[in-house]
């Protein structure tokens, strides 16, 4: 098959100071803390979609974002995509949105705080320069995770 159906996103690691950029999720689908993201809307650039997200849930502006993997899983009979972002530069007032509320974390807070399931692991990929791919495979109906 040369096509297939697929839903693309992305996600940013904004940090600073040892602290990373949270949102406090209020979506059912995804609860907790997690890096804030979104929907890559048509013909829209996947660059400006990462900018457009964080400037609508953070009021962040960043700058340079820099693309350091994908994740990837099955959801509903489509391949899910998220392009990974990291960004050290940005500019705005941080504010929250309806969508969560937006926090400074250090990674010793991380075990804290009601995260995403798998938030650790993706900081971790995204930050290691060896690895840029983070995909969930069902095997034998359990859920795995490979990073290469």
């Amino acid at each position: 098959m040369k096509t297939e159906n697929v839903e693309l996103t992305n996600l940013c690691l904004i940090h600073k100071d040892g602290k990373y950029l949270l949102q406090n999720r209020v979506a059912k689908d995804w609860q907790g803390y997690a890096l804030p993201g979104g929907h890559i809307e048509p013909n829209e650039s996947v660059v400006e979609s990462v900018r457009r997200e964080i400037k609508e849930e953070s009021g962040l502006v960043i700058t340079n974002p820099r693309l350091c993997g994908i994740k990837q899983f099955p959801k509903g009979g489509l391949r899910y995509i998220v392009f990974l972002f990291e960004a050290t530069e940005f500019s705005g007032d941080l504010r929250s949105s309806e969508e969560g509320e937006m926090r400074w974390v250090s990674r010793g807070e991380l075990k804290t705080l009601p995260t995403v399931s798998d938030l650790e692991t993706l900081i971790d990929m995204m930050l290691d320069p060896s690895l840029s791919e983070f995909q969930y495979v069902i095997e034998n109906g359990e859920w795995r995770v490979f990073l290469r």
